[in-house]
């Protein structure tokens, strides 16, 4: 434990619940579109950018200049944000039992937490709100619309760890409930690479996928450490 300074947090199905309210916005937003998706579709693109899932559904499904794409892409997007946020707001939001325990343990060391989402900076404002969660909790919060590249690029990694004032990935956790999530903490480097059974994929999708540990869920954390 004493190696590490910095752990990166997934957010929805890692440390926030996730009762299908993502893929719920998503096939309205699409369908309003008229665009028709599986859900096993869906489910392979959990933990990536949401701006990025919808363009390459939109370029697989409707095709058009970039210029046709990239209004489209933007349409839908508005589309499940909207969509998405009416959700959050008539259900609530609720975290993955443990989380906030794990953040304080973490925080009483001296470990520095972050959160990484593929949600941009408004649905993320909008879940950590209802979810109270304030600085001395949460370092650094990085959304999709900070970095390029989403998972399984390792950007937006390497932006909690700039924001966190950490230099080291040998010195950084990452723990995340998706294929992609285990994918972008290999693609980092990170000494821990932790995949948690709460949220998207299940345990033999998981296992697949690079990774140090499988927990069933945050609530695990600190026994791992201990």
């Amino acid at each position: 434990m004493q190696e590490i300074k910095l752990v990166v947090f997934d957010l929805a199905g890692t440390v926030i619940e996730d009762a299908g309210q993502v893929p719920a916005a998503f096939t309205k937003a699409l369908r309003n579109h008229e665009i028709e998706i599986a859900s096993d579709s869906l489910r392979e693109m959990r933990g990536a950018s949401k701006r990025e899932v919808i363009q390459s559904f939109v370029e697989r499904r409707t095709g058009g200049s970039k210029a046709e794409v990239l209004a489209h892409t933007e349409s839908i997007y508005n589309s499940f944000r909207s969509t998405l946020a009416g959700i959050y707001e008539k259900d609530g939001v609720r975290e993955i039992a443990g989380a906030t325990e794990a953040f304080t343990w973490l925080q009483q060391r001296g470990v520095r937490v972050a959160l990484n989402t593929g949600f941009d900076r408004t649905i993320t404002a909008l879940l950590l709100k209802s979810m109270q969660w304030n600085e001395d909790l949460i370092n650094a919060v990085v959304c999709g619309d900070d970095v390029a590249l989403g998972r399984p690029a390792p950007y937006l990694i390497f932006r909690a760890m700039e924001k966190s004032g950490i230099t080291g990935v040998h010195e950084v956790t990452t723990v995340g409930d998706t294929i992609l999530d285990l994918q972008a903490g290999q693609n980092a480097g990170v000494r821990y690479n932790i995949g948690v059974l709460s949220g998207a994929h299940a345990r033999e999708q998981l296992e697949r996928e690079p990774h140090t540990h499988l927990l069933s869920s945050v609530a695990m954390l600190p026994a791992l450490w201990e």
